[in-house]
């Protein structure tokens, strides 16, 4: 196994505002020898409606993995170098808790293998004293391992490895860059829905009603295929 020294000088780094979709990262994750063909990492859009802008998805390796902490089977562990692993396949009963629980939405159930299977920062190369193959490719550096004095003296922005989800807190090994101002990021599913206001609240109100957002008028041709009621047709 590698040396510690190697995790405590050497830090993986997510900047999502810098991914140009190229897809690089996930054909060369798929490359790793413990893989076996299949990429652990995969590609997001961010609002697939309006633009074509993709943010990388890798494990964040949670100090305290709640993916771990929901799997009943004890399946999924977590080495001395904080690593969290894919769960292990003769312990795996695909229930998907994992999938399900993770606030990051990084656990993935493979069907065919029965199996969760996630990023594990390609320890057969770090475990060797190697950088992750996806970080190696990158060619916009949105992926990044290495020194923090490093990233911090070549970027504008603040890495930070402290998520706010509600109220409870979660430290990660890996690190989103940021602005500079920020100690840590505010994740909540309700910042994202109509309406919304991008603050923190101290309890949950409940999300607000976006029914209404997804209500629209039928065109006009289809309303006369269905012989509804229209208004007289513009030629």
């Amino acid at each position: 196994m590698v040396s510690p020294s190697f995790f405590q000088e050497n830090e993986f780094f997510l900047d999502q505002s810098r991914c140009i979709g190229c897809q690089a990262c996930v054909q060369a994750c798929a490359e790793c020898d413990t893989h076996r063909g299949h990429a652990m990492i995969h590609l997001e859009y961010i609002d697939r409606p309006t633009g074509v802008q993709t943010a990388p998805v890798v494990c964040m390796h949670c100090e305290d993995p709640t993916c771990a902490q929901v799997c009943p089977a004890d399946a999924i562990k977590q080495d001395d170098d904080g690593i969290v692993h894919s769960a292990a396949k003769p312990r795996c009963v695909s229930c998907s808790n994992c999938v399900i629980a993770c606030p990051f939405g990084v656990p993935k159930m493979n069907n065919g293998y029965e199996l969760m299977m996630k990023c594990d920062m390609c320890y057969d190369r770090t475990s060797l004293g190697k950088k992750p193959m996806c970080a190696t490719v990158c060619p916009s550096d949105a992926l990044y391992f290495g020194k923090r004095e490093d990233i911090e003296r070549i970027r504008q922005e603040k890495p930070v490895n402290e998520f706010q989800f509600g109220l409870q807190t979660v430290k990660t090994k890996v690190n989103m860059m940021t602005a500079q101002e920020n100690e840590n990021i505010p994740v909540d599913v309700a910042d994202f829905m109509a309406g919304a206001t991008f603050t923190l609240p101290e309890t949950r109100t409940g999300a607000p009603d976006v029914a209404n957002t997804a209500v629209f008028d039928l065109p006009e041709i289809v309303k006369l295929a269905k012989n509804e009621p229209v208004e007289e047709l513009q030629v």
